[in-house]
C-alpha cells in the first residue's frame, strides 16, 4: 500500500506539471480560437497562477482535516473537469474560468505530491533527493503534454476539442487510482499559528523569495517558448512552425526531467544544494540572454535545452534544503508559505512579458526573465549563508 501511495504522489506531481504547461502547449491554437493576443493569453496564465496562490494557503489545512486521499481525488477530478471546459470554451470568459479551475486542481495535486514524496521515498531520510526524484515526473509531463498536443493536433489532425479531452480522461484515470491506497497518517497541513512563527525564520522567507524567481522562470519558459519558437521558425501562419515549436517546448521538459533524475542520484545533495542553485542560476541566465539575441532556430533550441537542464534541480532542491532544517510535522506549513510566496512570480512575470511584446517582440520581454535569473543567484548565495546547522 505504501508503494501505491508513492504512485499517487508521483501521479500528482505529473498532474501538477500538466496544469502548469497545458496553456503553453496550446498557446497558438487557443489564441487563434479565441482571437486573443499575447496580452490576453498572458491573462489566462496569470489567472491560473493567481488562483493557485490563493488556494495554496487553504489546501494544507484541508489535508489535515480530510487526509491526502480526499484531496488527491478532488484535485484530479477538478483538473480533469477544467481541461474539459477549456477544450470546449467558446469565449475568453469560459477559458478564464477554466484557467482558474486549473489552478485549484493544480494546488491540490501540488500539496499531495510535495508533502508525500519526501516521506514515502528514501524512507524519509533524503528530502532533497526525494524531492528531485519525485519532481522528475514534472519533467516527464513537460515533455508528453506539448509533444502529445503537437502530434495530436498537427500530425494526426485530431481536433482541438478531442485532443484536450484525451488529456482530461488521463487525469480522470488518476482519480480512480487514488481511491486504492492507504496514505501515511501524518499531520502536515498548513497551520496559521505555525505560519506566524515560521515567517520569522530566515531560511523560510529566503526560500519563498527564491521560489518567486524560479517559478517565474519556469512559467515563462512554459508559456512563451512555443510562441517565441513559432516566430523564429516562420510565424503564426505556418502550421509546420507551430508544430515544431511545440516539439522544442517538449525538449525543455525532457531535459528538465533528465536534470532532476540525475540530481536525485547525488548523495548529500542537501549539504551542497545552495551552491548548486547558485551555479545553475548563472547558466540559466546565459541561456535566456542567448534566447533574447538569436534569430537562429538551432541556437534558440540549444538555449532552451540548456535552460531546462539548468533550471531542473532548482525547485526540488529549494524545497528539500528548507525541509531538512525542520521536523516533518512542519513540512506542510513551510511548503504552504514558500509556495504561496513563490506564486507571486508567475502571476506577474509571464503577463508582463506578454504586455512588453505588444508592438515589439517576445525576445525583448525576456529581459524580465533575465533579471529573475540573476536575483535567483543572489538568493541562492544568501540561502547558503543562513542555512540552519
Amino acid at each position: 500500500m505504501k508503494r501505491l501511495a508513492a504512485a499517487v504522489a508521483l501521479m500528482a506531481s505529473f498532474t501538477l506539471a500538466v496544469c502548469f504547461i497545458l496553456l503553453g502547449s496550446i498557446s497558438k491554437e487557443i489564441q487563434e480560437k479565441l482571437a486573443i493576443d499575447n496580452s490576453g493569453f498572458g491573462t489566462l496564465v496569470s489567472a491560473l497562477f493567481f488562483t493557485s496562490m490563493i488556494v495554496q494557503l487553504f489546501v494544507g489545512p484541508l489535508v489535515d482535516k480530510v487526509g491526502h486521499k480526499a484531496v488527491a481525488i478532488t484535485g484530479f477530478l477538478i483538473t480533469s473537469l477544467s481541461i474539459f471546459v477549456l477544450a470546449f470554451a467558446s469565449s475568453f470568459a469560459l477559458a478564464l474560468m477554466a484557467s482558474c479551475m486549473l489552478g485549484l486542481g493544480a494546488m491540490c495535486a501540488n500539496t499531495v505530491a510535495n508533502t508525500l514524496i519526501p516521506i514515502v521515498l528514501f524512507e524519509g531520510k533524503e528530502p532533497a533527493r526525494a524531492s528531485n526524484l519525485g519532481n522528475s515526473l514534472v519533467g516527464l509531463a513537460f515533455v508528453l503534454t506539448p509533444w502529445g498536443m503537437s502530434y495530436s493536433l498537427h500530425s494526426l489532425k485530431i481536433s482541438y476539442e478531442v485532443s484536450l479531452s484525451m488529456a482530461a480522461l488521463l487525469v480522470l484515470l488518476f482519480a480512480l487510482v487514488a481511491f486504492l491506497p492507504e496514505y501515511p497518517n501524518v499531520a502536515i497541513g498548513f497551520k496559521l499559528s505555525k505560519a506566524f512563527e515560521l515567517v520569522k525564520e530566515a531560511p523560510v522567507w529566503i526560500a519563498g523569495l527564491a521560489l518567486i524567481c524560479y517559478i517565474a522562470l519556469e512559467s515563462t519558459m512554459n508559456t512563451w517558448i512555443k510562441p517565441l519558437m513559432t516566430d523564429i521558425l516562420g510565424g503564426s501562419g505556418n502550421e509546420q512552425a507551430i508544430s515544431q515549436a511545440g516539439l522544442v517546448l517538449g525538449l525543455f521538459g525532457l531535459f528538465m526531467g533528465v536534470g532532476r533524475f540525475l540530481t536525485s542520484m547525488i548523495k548529500n545533495l542537501t549539504k551542497i544544494g545552495a551552491r548548486l542553485i547558485l551555479a545553475v542560476s548563472g547558466v540559466s541566465l546565459l541561456a535566456i540572454l542567448l534566447l533574447m539575441k538569436t534569430d537562429s532556430p538551432a541556437q534558440a533550441t540549444v538555449a532552451v535545452i540548456v535552460a531546462g537542464l539548468a533550471l531542473a534541480p532548482v525547485f526540488p532542491t529549494i524545497v528539500g534544503v528548507t525541509f531538512s532544517q525542520y521536523e516533518p510535522g512542519l513540512y506542510g506549513s513551510i511548503f504552504g508559505i514558500i509556495f504561496a510566496i513563490g506564486l507571486l512570480g508567475p502571476t506577474v512575470v509571464p503577463k508582463l512579458i506578454g504586455v512588453l511584446s505588444i508592438g515589439g517582440s517576445l525576445q525583448q520581454g525576456l529581459g524580465v526573465a533575465a533579471v529573475m535569473a540573476a536575483l535567483l543567484g543572489v538568493l541562492a548565495f544568501l540561502m547558503g549563508k543562513v542555512a540552519k546547522r
